[in-house]
C-alpha cells in the first residue's frame, strides 16, 4: 500500500475540532481557527482513525488519500 496523506480545505474548514478530538496526534485546530495536518504521511496503524476523523468531519474540509 502507497503511503496516506492527509489534507484540509482552509476554504471549507470551520474550525469544529472533531479531527482534533478524533485523531489528536494527526491534527490540530490552529490559532488561526482552521484544522493542520501535524504529519506529512499517516503512519498505517493510524489511518483507520485519520479516516474516522475525515468521515466525521461536518464540512467535510478533511480528505485523507
Amino acid at each position: 500500500m502507497s503511503e496516506a496523506h492527509a489534507r484540509v480545505d482552509d476554504e471549507l474548514c470551520v474550525g469544529t475540532g472533531v479531527c482534533e478530538a478524533t485523531a489528536p496526534d494527526l491534527f490540530e485546530v490552529g490559532d488561526d481557527g482552521v484544522s493542520h495536518v501535524l504529519v506529512e504521511s499517516i503512519p498505517s496503524d493510524r489511518l483507520d482513525a485519520a479516516r474516522e476523523a475525515a468521515a466525521n468531519c461536518p464540512t467535510r474540509a478533511l480528505k485523507v488519500e
